[in-house]
């Protein structure tokens, strides 16, 4: 799956557009590309995000 970042008013996690203010957002921004992100969910799960680009 992709998914981009954006502004909160562009955010639609249903097309892949994430909030860059939402709790996954904040957990990527600062990363770079080819770094794995682990990201731990409002569920206690916690996901990986692989920084395939950015632009």
């Amino acid at each position: 799956e992709t998914y981009h970042l954006v502004g909160i008013k562009e955010a639609n996690p249903r097309e892949g557009k994430i909030s860059h203010e939402s709790p996954i957002g904040k957990a990527l921004l600062g990363h770079k590309v080819g770094e794995v992100v682990k990201v731990k969910l409002p569920n206690d799960n916690t996901t990986e995000f692989e920084i395939l680009a950015i632009e």
